[in-house]
């Protein structure tokens, strides 16, 4: 690198030395026009300096760059690692224990017992599986757009939340306006955009306790059309707030709660494939509120 800053150093001193030997022939006839060159010869040193300045630290910032870039995605890549080995290892050896009590059962009764705990651990392998897989087609799949009508289509995925077991107990309800207009028409692939406000509210329903609210509600907003889940849960702690959008994160009040920890981030790109934005504002204690901007 110090090799690299002197070479941006050349050009200006290449140019003083000349100027100055310039300067000493002032006796000659071509004073005038020389006195002109040199400061030219000057001039030009300065700005070619500058340049290459300029372009070494531009090549020394992209460096920095591309290495944060790299470390960042080591340490996703590696924290991703470690949370899929502790979604497979947990199943696995549900499996590896029913596998073996099989072998042992003596009963009826203790061998369709086995059999369903291995059954189980089985079905959640498979939604694992097929939720990483939907993650991973996000990014190359095309959408398949259509005009949307917003307010049927909160209607209809409101109707399939009360339809998620134990949703009876809680307090579900939905606030469109219609007045003076409804919600605005957008464009969207409307089978990724269902599941974006289907995994919402049940999430809602998973982390709250009965009797509390779920609210699906929206709005417009200049060139935007706003839906928010809001719910009276728990809420998610501050410090857990800015890792619930990665891959298989699972916070502490996940714990017991079924899941693999992908559904938020499935959530997000598809909200990302659409040019909108998701966010969140929680107060531990209080509840949640997810908010989607989509553009109309």
């Amino acid at each position: 690198m110090r090799r690299q800053w002197w070479w941006a150093l050349a050009p200006i001193i290449l140019s003083i030395i000349v100027a100055l030997v310039m300067l000493t022939n002032a006796a000659q006839p071509a004073i005038y026009l020389q006195a002109d060159l040199w400061v030219l010869v000057v001039g030009i040193g300065f700005v070619l300096s500058t340049g290459i300045t300029l372009f070494i630290g531009y090549q020394a910032k992209i460096k920095s760059v591309r290495s944060v870039v790299s470390t960042k995605f080591a340490e996703d890549r590696n924290r991703f690692l470690h949370r899929l080995d502790h979604e497979l290892k947990n199943p696995i050896t549900a499996i590896l224990a029913g596998l073996a009590n099989l072998s042992v059962a003596k009963t009826v009764a203790d061998h369709s017992s086995s059999l369903q705990s291995v059954q189980s651990q089985v079905g959640r392998l498979r939604r694992l599986i097929a939720e990483l897989r939907k993650l991973s087609e996000l990014e190359t799949r095309s959408l398949e757009l259509e005009t949307i009508d917003l307010t049927l289509f909160l209607e209809d995925a409101f109707s399939m939340a009360k339809d998620t077991p134990r949703a009876d107990e809680r307090n579900l309800t939905i606030s469109l306006p219609r007045a003076p207009w409804p919600l605005p028409s957008i464009r969207g692939d409307r089978d990724l955009l269902i599941l974006v406000i289907h995994n919402l509210l049940e999430n809602a329903i998973k982390f709250t306790k009965p009797g509390d609210t779920i609210e699906l509600r929206a709005f417009e907003d200049g060139t935007h059309a706003v839906i928010e889940i809001a719910d009276t849960g728990p809420g998610i702690p501050k410090d857990e707030q800015n890792f619930i959008w990665e891959e298989l994160y699972r916070g502490k009040n996940a714990h017991g709660i079924p899941g693999s920890g992908l559904g938020l981030a499935l959530v997000k790109a598809i909200i990302l494939r659409h040019k909108g934005e998701i966010g969140l504002r929680s107060r531990s204690g209080k509840g949640t509120v997810f908010t989607i901007r989509l553009p109309s």
